[in-house]
């Protein structure tokens, strides 16, 4: 009987190793890009500056819409909302009374509307899902997500569309910053 050498039966087996190394290098370079970039964290430092800039955005264009409210802008590290950090701005008045009703807390509905669209990761009001309790379905609350996380801004004072053109601008600050 011809049994294979020592040193063929090694090659083979090493010919063998060798593919399965090829294919899994491959398998590797192709899943995962070879410039991948880890986003970089956002420090609570870098989040003022940027959120400072973003409220006085929101100041600017709340003056330019002659409307007065609060403002609220938050940023949540990674892909979902599970912590977040935020800051707020009164701009020109915090509640809204009147002799027919028992008022608004604009700080309230604007934090509203950022617990909304931190739900549904959609602005808010836009969701075709049923408001849950403590959810109102108003707009004024906008969201977008970036390679480090979801930023989340809330403007609650004007009519909707002007809380919903309010947030934007806090938002476009805050998308080139973070």
């Amino acid at each position: 009987m011809n049994q294979p050498s020592f040193a063929c039966v090694y090659t083979r087996s090493m010919k063998a190793s060798l593919r399965v190394s090829g294919l899994l290098l491959a398998f590797v370079f192709t899943v995962v890009p070879v410039n991948a970039k880890t986003p970089k964290a956002v420090s609570a430092k870098r989040f003022d500056l940027a959120a400072q800039a973003a409220l006085t955005a929101m100041k600017a264009r709340a003056a330019d819409l002659k409307i007065q409210g609060v403002a609220v802008v938050t940023f949540a590290p990674g892909d979902a909302v599970g912590g977040w950090m935020s800051e707020m701005a009164v701009i020109g008045q915090f509640t809204r009374t009147s002799s027919e009703d028992p008022g608004n807390n604009l700080l309230g509905i604007a934090y509203a509307k950022a617990a909304e669209a931190a739900n549904t990761l959609k602005d808010s009001g836009t969701s075709s899902q049923k408001p849950m309790t403590g959810e109102f379905g108003w707009k004024g609350g906008v969201v977008a997500k970036t390679a480090s996380g979801i930023i989340i801004v809330a403007f609650s004072g004007g009519k909707q569309s002007e809380d919903v053109v309010t947030a934007k601008a806090g938002l476009d600050v805050l998308k080139d910053r973070l």
